[in-house]
């Protein structure tokens, strides 16, 4: 049962939402968003699934300390495995402790953050895969810098149904969900899709005359969002904007989300090389995409897989209609000097970088492209479009804390006891954070009047017969995933799929079947572009 506190809370802040915006989602299930295992599902199925990985050394080690997480912290959680067979063992099913990790990146800036009246640390959350493949949160780590320059000060937060130790824990974790609404807001949004896609914009707009068959290829995926990154920075992203008036991170969230770029490689964008990197996929040649995924019910990475697939097969058979062998991409001057832009120029700084393709052969053109379309559409609908579903409730995710946590035999802790319902009333981002954030999400929510699904296109787009097939084949293809989502999203055994919220993943939903205007909250598709 989640601790009376939020409970109480909750009924005042469910009830104000309900009679001033539209419905949030997250309240269909009342407080299931309180639950642990929706906090640890929405790490799979939520707005932000590309961060969490699998823990590959225990403790954690970061770049200037080690984790203060011990073994006892967590042993006895482990459903009856020891922790030495469950971190040890390489097999791919043995592969069962993961991390949320908001720690290192954080650490070099929280003294600066907190010296705005904001209470924010730097977090690590651990979680189990259990066998019926959910999440179970096992501990949360909350460290702020310590006395000297390379060292922290942290705290260890356990699981706890009741009393005040279950408080505290509903506490950590809304920490831990301020720092993922920061990162989700100014990196996995805002860097890996809108800032790294206008160097590819500028680029073909330059170098690729309208004829040329990738401008073709490229043209929707591009569409509105040059203009909506300009409306960005001027009120999003812009010193004193939104942004900063609402994340915990104020005044230095673009010093951060620049900072954060500086790990940025195009060749780890593709889904496939990113579940790798995070240990969430094992290479499979017999598998369509390369890779199977470390267990099934990751529903962004199920669904995505698929959608991944479909766009690389037909990218692949787009290519091959203009590009006969490997010589025709080396000698596309239009292609070169776009490619050259895109590197020298564009992400300039990363120019001489060695993962970079060469773009000498057909099968670079294919990945770039291919990772170039799933950038600008399934990736940013699965970021973007279920924000008001998810963050519409503060509570649920908030963007900032304002009070830290109580250490016992403190006044601060004593005041916790007196009036709990106050304590995290007052630690919760203040009433005009909540309204502004929730205005943002109903916004970015919203499908424009006049969008155009991933797989639809305008039939005069091309007058070559064996494109328009292939094309009409791509289509048949996301129609079959949206079969299949509809199908995962209704068994049961797939536990992830809705959660203790009734939530179901419909963020890699193509829409392609239905091909017509639909504006609004709560619309299903993908976009072709970044249009949002």
């Amino acid at each position: 049962q989640p601790p009376q506190v939020t409970r109480h809370f909750h009924q005042l802040v469910a009830t104000f939402i309900l009679k001033n915006y539209p419905f949030v989602s997250i309240l269909e299930n009342d407080i299931a968003w309180m639950d642990d295992m929706e906090f640890a599902r929405q790490m799979l199925a939520g707005i932000n699934p590309t961060r969490i990985q699998c823990l590959q050394e225990f403790p954690p080690k970061g770049k200037h300390s080690v984790s203060t997480i011990k073994a006892s912290d967590i042993e006895n959680n482990l459903d009856g495995l020891s922790l030495i067979q469950v971190v040890i063992t390489s097999a791919m099913e043995q592969w069962r402790i993961f991390i949320l990790d908001h720690h290192d990146y954080l650490m070099p800036f929280v003294s600066r953050i907190n010296a705005n009246g904001v209470c924010a640390y730097a977090s690590r959350t651990l979680l189990f895969l259990r066998s019926n493949a959910t999440l179970k949160p096992l501990v949360i780590e909350l460290s702020l810098p310590g006395f000297s320059r390379r060292t922290t000060s942290s705290r260890v937060f356990l699981p706890a149904s009741q009393g005040t130790g279950a408080a505290l824990w509903q506490f950590a974790k809304a920490h831990v969900t301020a720092n993922d609404s920061a990162h989700h807001q100014l990196v996995s949004h805002w860097l890996h899709t809108h800032a790294v896609v206008e160097p590819f914009i500028i680029a073909s707009r330059r170098q690729l005359s309208v004829m040329h068959p990738i401008h073709r290829l490229l043209h929707p995926h591009f569409k509105d969002t040059m203009h909506i990154n300009a409306l960005a920075r001027n009120l999003l992203i812009n010193a004193g904007g939104i942004l900063e008036q609402t994340l915990f991170t104020g005044e230095i969230s673009m010093e951060l989300s620049s900072e954060l770029y500086k790990e940025w490689r195009f060749n780890e964008q593709a889904l496939p090389a990113d579940l790798l990197k995070r240990r969430l996929a094992l290479q499979n040649p017999a598998h369509p995409s390369g890779v199977e995924l470390l267990f099934p019910d990751y529903p962004y990475g199920a669904d995505g897989l698929e959608i991944w697939q479909a766009i690389k097969t037909w990218v692949t058979d787009f290519c091959t209609v203009f590009y006969k062998d490997d010589d025709s991409v080396r000698y596309d001057m239009e292609i070169q000097a776009w490619w050259s832009e895109i590197r020298n120029i564009g992400h300039g700084d990363k120019a001489h970088e060695q993962w970079w393709f060469n773009m000498t052969t057909i099968s670079e053109l294919v990945e770039t492209l291919t990772t170039l379309i799933w950038i600008a559409s399934a990736l940013h609908a699965s970021v973007n479009y279920g924000q008001h579903a998810y963050a519409g409730y503060p509570p649920n995710r908030p963007v900032q804390c304002q009070r830290f946590i109580p250490r016992e035999r403190t006044p601060l802790f004593a005041e916790f006891l007196r009036d709990p319902d106050k304590f995290y009333v007052d630690m919760l981002p203040g009433r005009f954070q909540m309204t502004l954030g929730i205005a943002l999400t109903e916004v970015l929510s919203r499908h424009t009047s006049d969008e155009v699904y991933l797989g639809c296109r305008p039939l005069n787009w091309t007058d070559n017969k064996e494109v328009k097939q292939k094309f009409k084949k791509f289509n048949d293809a996301l129609q079959e995933i949206e079969k299949k989502i509809v199908q995962r999203n209704r068994n049961p055994e797939l536990k992830n799929r809705c959660g203790p919220a009734k939530l179901p993943y419909k963020f890699l939903y193509p829409g392609t079947s239905n091909n017509r205007a639909r504006g609004g909250l709560g619309a299903e598709g993908i976009p072709n572009s970044i249009s949002l």
